[in-house]
């Protein structure tokens, strides 16, 4: 069978699904499939022409918004860019992002098509001060998901929490499949290590959903409590200046490291001893899963799909959403009790190997490979 796996963003960008799909290729070749990547090019911009039309809403009434313009543009682009580059048929199509997937549809009728919905662009969009919720940008991306239902063989995303989020956006939510994401266990090599000081480590594109403000109150707490640490921050984005004018004021500075974006920051974490991302909303949170895989104890926010990865005090910790003081709290556990740590650590290691493995991936994909090529094609 002849799979090509649609991407928006290129493989080698940050993320879980760009840090994924190519180490899902190479299981899949090696069983003997064949898999393509595919993705649109940063370079592509303002290239297609061709009309866009949804069968499940009228996307006209948005005209002039720019941000809806700016999608629809890039679907367009990508129409264009998809009639460029492919010219063979496959057994299937895998797409990993709404446009991608509505866009090879649209081409490729009667090819199957499986559709990964791995994260909410509106909903970050909304936590990151960018949109209102209800206002016409989130009606737009909302009413996407009941497109894509429409268009896929087979709907599916990554985590419970996630699946829940799009009940009110579909018409049968419990044909979505959940399927969590998977990593090669290979990539993650544990490092017995003695740190003097705990070492904190977080890795996250630096915007708002995140919730970093609430970690550096964290820590500030942290601070005035008497537990030592260094805070490690890797990623950058469009709030780093505020956040290191907000280490100066919190008198932090001097006990964090902002290294900025890094490809692999998984070759970094073994050599630290916590996890910790306050995130606002996560669909899945695969950098928790290979923060565990790294050996280190995980602190997160009892939201969407971390809080189905970690069991709080069995193999991590959970803590409510925007509350400093209980993330306080939850680090200065981890920090005062070394031991404690490499039990939570340890749990959170054996859960990832088991649960979040990539061969599972590699098998219910086959399953779902097999089934949608099987059936005939929607109506």
């Amino acid at each position: 069978m002849n799979i090509l796996q649609a991407l928006f963003f290129p493989p080698e960008q940050p993320g879980g699904v760009s840090s994924m799909i190519p180490y899902i290729q190479d299981r899949f070749l090696k069983l003997g499939w064949g898999m393509e990547l595919f993705s649109l090019p940063k370079r592509v911009r303002n290239k297609g022409q061709e009309e866009v039309v949804f069968q499940t809403f009228d996307y006209t009434e948005y005209i002039g918004n720019s941000l809806i313009d700016k999608y629809i543009q890039t679907y367009k682009d990508y129409v264009w860019w998809t009639r460029m580059r492919i010219k063979k048929p496959y057994d299937i199509i895998h797409a990993h992002h709404p446009i991608a997937a509505l866009v090879m549809k649209q081409l490729f009728p009667d090819t199957p098509l499986v559709v990964t919905v791995h994260s909410s662009y509106e909903r970050e969009l909304i936590l990151n001060g960018k949109i209102k919720e209800g206002g016409p940008e989130h009606r737009f991306l909302t009413s996407i998901y009941r497109e894509l239902e429409s268009k896929a063989d087979k709907l599916m995303t990554v985590s419970e929490s996630f699946r829940s989020y799009l009940t009110p956006y579909v018409e049968w939510p419990e044909r979505i499949k959940v399927i969590p994401n998977g990593f090669d266990e290979k990539r993650f090599k544990p490092i017995a290590h003695e740190n003097e000081v705990t070492q904190l480590i977080t890795v996250c594109r630096l915007v708002p959903a995140k919730g970093l403000d609430v970690l550096l109150h964290a820590c500030a707490e942290l601070k005035q409590r008497g537990c030592p640490f260094v805070l490690h921050i890797i990623g950058d984005g469009p709030i780093r200046k505020e956040l290191e004018d907000l280490a100066q004021e919190l008198d932090l500075y001097n006990d964090i490291i902002f290294y900025g974006y890094m490809l692999h920051p998984e070759e970094f974490m073994p050599f630290f001893d916590v996890f910790v991302l306050p995130s606002r909303a996560e669909a899945f949170g695969s950098v928790f899963a290979e923060a565990a895989l790294c050996w280190l104890a995980l602190v997160g926010t009892n939201v969407g799909g971390i809080a189905e990865q970690i069991e709080d005090g069995v193999n991590g910790l959970l803590v409510p959403p925007e509350n400093a003081a209980a993330l306080a709290d939850a680090l200065e556990k981890v920090v005062a009790d070394p031991t404690y740590r490499y039990n939570l650590a340890r749990a959170g290691w054996d859960k990832a190997k088991k649960v979040y493995s990539l061969q599972r991936v590699i098998s219910q994909l086959k399953k779902v490979y097999n089934e949608v090529k099987a059936k005939p094609l929607q109506e």
